[in-house]
């Protein structure tokens, strides 16, 4: 990676801290969560902050250093290829893709200090508010507990109450899971029905989209800690549940499978998406440029950071009418040059890199054609190397400005998931007068894909990865599928059922002692 994006590494951490204010009251609680000095009451109990400042905390998912990339790299569908020395930044990357991290790996250690001190954050206001703004901090604990369970298998918890001296005490991954859906439950019963104008906000539905989250990954959260990796048994139960809160969210009117799939992402997706079930504003403090200028090209506009590639395999996965592999998108590709979803192949742009002026063939720094193309290694590759994505299109007019204020709401929750889910759990046991193969087929047909006629699991996992791609969620799929292990890439051997949680932290587990290392590590 070039020296000019080396800060985007820690943006995380520091945007937590400074953003929410989140703090502690001993040095142990710096160690756990990352965070600092938090004002405190008279008997050293931390003040809580507000509401706005909790939901900060979801901030540092966008970006393509930490919980993303965790949740990415370690997939079929991203790698960080070292070009020269560009992007080697200590092997970050590369041990991502090859599941070779360890306790002391920088985005294990700041994505656990990020998350928990959201975590602690919201626990302040859920367990000191009433009404309407405890709910909202209960579903937002319920999240960020959520990933902290699904990345790390341990949830860290401090009451509200908790003085400075009282070490946190650690949910197991199966207790966290009861932890959660009571925090959900009680967010569903008091939250109001979602709208559009309340898709940056916790409602019922954005809390029935994470309960169903919940009972889909239940089996791999109640699994023996011995054995992570499975084989899982799903419970039909807990199947007809994602179902019931699935089909609860379809009865909104305002959400449906948007008829054109980059409204869901592009600079206007606010207002034209009917999926966002929840979203994170640029004018909450985020931007999406990250998801374009990490793969772009130093000539490209805007200009890039040459990075970040998908895999051959997974593009290939896709069928040439299928939208969500990209092409021309109207009001976009005229003024960019770039086509969205992924770019292979000649690279065009504006001359000079500045929307307005003629679109012509791109060049690479020596001068040669600028040609994007699909072998990529992640220990070597010449700039040119690897097959682009690009999930937000940015709104050309604020590119010549770098693209910072381009609109995109950062996708959180969205709809078409619902769904996918809904079909996931029917093939799990789960029983509906909807079949997976109607569920999937409406979302294919509407993507422009051919039809299916027949559907299995892994059919069904290679769809999700199509819909979803980029979004977050490869990882926690990989793993219910117990595909996650599998060679990839680069990574020629099955990696070590272990690698399915990652570490808690050495520093951390050093300084609790209600903290033990996961099993393998």
């Amino acid at each position: 990676m070039k020296t000019f994006n080396n800060k985007y590494l820690f943006v995380p951490l520091f945007a937590l801290m400074t953003s929410i204010g989140i703090t502690s009251c001993s040095k142990l609680d710096e160690t756990l969560y990352g965070t600092k000095s938090l004002a405190q009451t008279s008997t050293g109990k931390p003040t809580p902050g507000n509401l706005a400042g909790a939901y900060n905390g979801l901030n540092q998912l966008a970006g393509q250093y930490g919980w993303l990339a965790m949740c990415e790299h370690t997939t079929d569908e991203l790698l960080g290829p070292t070009r020269g020395t560009d992007w080697d930044d200590f092997g970050t990357w590369r041990k991502l893709h090859l599941h070779t991290w360890d306790g002391v790996h920088n985005q294990v250690v700041d994505v656990w200090n990020g998350l928990n001190g959201a975590l602690f954050q919201a626990t302040l206001i859920a367990e000191t508010a009433s009404g309407q703004t405890k709910a909202e901090a209960q579903f937002l604990r319920a999240y960020f507990a959520y990933m902290v369970c699904d990345l790390y298998g341990q949830v860290p918890y401090r009451s509200a109450n908790d003085g400075p001296d009282v070490i946190p005490k650690i949910f197991s991954r199966a207790d966290a899971v009861t932890f959660i859906l009571t925090d959900l439950d009680a967010a569903i019963a008091a939250l109001p029905r979602y709208t559009t104008a309340t898709r940056g906000a916790a409602t019922k539905e954005a809390a029935e989209f994470l309960e169903a989250k919940v009972y889909l990954n239940k089996a791999v959260f109640t699994q023996d800690p011995t054995k992570p990796a499975g084989p899982f048994t799903f419970n039909a139960a807990d199947m007809n549940k994602v179902i019931a809160l699935c089909n609860d969210i379809a009865t909104n009117s305002s959400l449906s499978i948007s008829p054109n799939y980059w409204d869901n992402f592009k600079w206007d997706n606010g207002s034209k998406s009917s999926e966002l079930i929840l979203s994170r504003a640029n004018s909450a403090g985020i931007n999406v440029v990250w998801a374009t200028a990490m793969g772009f090209h130093y000539n490209q506009a805007p200009s890039g950071w040459n990075g970040f590639t998908t895999l051959a395999d997974f593009y290939n996965s896709f069928e040439n009418t299928d939208v969500r592999k990209g092409g021309p998108l109207a009001g976009y590709t005229e003024q960019m040059g770039s086509g969205v979803g992924f770019l292979v192949g000649q690279i065009q742009g504006p001359q000079g890199g500045v929307i307005g002026n003629p679109i012509v063939n791109l060049k690479d720094r020596s001068g040669n054609p600028l040609v994007f193309t699909p072998d990529v290694s992640l220990f070597f590759s010449t700039e040119t190397k690897g097959i682009r994505t690009v999930k937000y299109p940015l709104d050309p007019s604020k590119v010549n400005g770098g693209g910072w204020s381009s609109a995109n709401e950062f996708v959180l929750f969205r709809f078409a998931d619902v769904r996918l889910m809904k079909a996931e759990a029917i093939l799990r046991g789960g029983t509906d007068a909807e079949t997976p193969l109607s569920i999937v087929n409406s979302i294919r047909t509407i993507r422009g894909a051919s039809t299916l006629s027949k559907i299995d699991l892994p059919t069904l996992l290679a769809e999700r990865g199509r819909e979803l791609y980029l979004e977050g969620w490869r990882r926690n799929d990989m793993i219910r599928f117990g595909v996650f292990n599998n060679p990839v890439g680069e990574r020629p051997s099955k990696s070590d059922p272990s690698k399915v949680v990652f570490p808690i932290p050495v520093i951390a587990v050093s300084t609790n002692p209600n903290l033990k290392q996961n099993y393998g590590y």
